[in-house]
């Protein structure tokens, strides 16, 4: 796929994270108890991933790239905590908002070691 179609996704991501984060109440039960802190780290993997996608490191750059991706989606989901203050029936959680920083860095931290297994092999 083309580096348009992933920055297209991870807009419509954005976009569907915030409409989520409008609603008052989320449909579905809890099964277990961390359940939404998974959710929350998987949502925000997802979006570091597209990020990874949207803006791929040039040579020698992974670090960069990484730091970039998990700086976006820190500041996307404090931006998405600040926002549901503003939606009657959510509050922010700064557990959610660490949850949201550690599904980015895990997948960040997924992407470098990929990439550097690559760069080994091909050495």
């Amino acid at each position: 796929m083309s580096v348009r179609l992933y920055r297209l996704l991870l807009v419509c991501w954005c976009a569907l994270i915030f409409t989520l984060s409008a609603q008052s109440t989320l449909p579905g039960a809890d099964m277990f108890a961390a359940q939404d802190k998974i959710e929350h780290m998987g949502a925000y993997a997802v979006m570091a991933w597209l990020f990874w996608r949207s803006f791929p490191p040039r040579e020698g750059g992974a670090a960069m790239a990484a730091l970039a991706a998990v700086l976006f989606c820190m500041l996307y989901g404090l931006s998405d905590e600040w926002h549901q203050s503003f939606v009657p029936g959510r509050m922010p959680d700064i557990n959610d908002w660490l949850a949201d920083s550690v599904g980015a860095m895990l997948l960040s931290g997924c992407m470098l070691y990929r990439q550097a297994k690559a760069l080994e092999a091909g050495a």
